[in-house]
């Protein structure tokens, strides 16, 4: 009973394609949406002038600190 596949994971292939397909078109046809979203998040992230300060002193800073930044 363990080893058995459960739920989407016991469907053929092309029936997880097909699930797969259809949510990435769900997501990529509401373009105007999401940009909705996205502008709201953002209004909501400016408001706090702490937060917003503590990023420019870190961009300040390591723009200004003479070391190369690295890859993560």
């Amino acid at each position: 009973m363990a080893n058995e596949k459960r739920g989407l994971a016991s469907a053929s292939e092309r029936t997880r394609e097909q699930v797969a397909r259809k949510g990435g078109q769900a997501v990529s046809q509401d373009r105007q949406h999401m940009s909705d979203i996205g502008k709201k998040g953002g209004q909501a992230v400016s408001q706090d002038r702490q937060h917003m300060s503590d990023i420019g002193k870190k961009g300040g800073q390591a723009s200004h600190s003479g070391e190369r930044p690295s890859n993560q």
